[in-house]
């Protein structure tokens, strides 16, 4: 019988072990992943920034050209 628990108890403290190894490997895995979002969000903080800059450039450039339209002498005539 005792041999038994012995045995068993060894059997456990083995899983036990393992699971421990993978639990570490999965918190490694789990950090990585966290690194790689943090990134990829900042990435795209900085993209949705430029295009909010070039949208107003560009909207800045046609009213430029809109006033500079209907400003001319060629618009006035007409």
């Amino acid at each position: 019988m005792k041999e038994q628990l012995e045995k068993r108890l060894a059997q456990l403290k083995a899983e036990f072990e393992s699971g421990q190894k993978v639990m570490a490997e999965l918190e490694a895995k789990q950090g990585n992943v966290r690194d790689t979002l943090l990134r990829i969000s900042g990435a795209i903080q900085i993209l949705e920034e430029e295009i909010s800059k070039v949208s107003q450039e560009e909207e800045k450039v046609q009213e430029a050209e809109v006033s500079e339209l209907t400003s001319s002498p060629a618009s006035l005539s007409n």
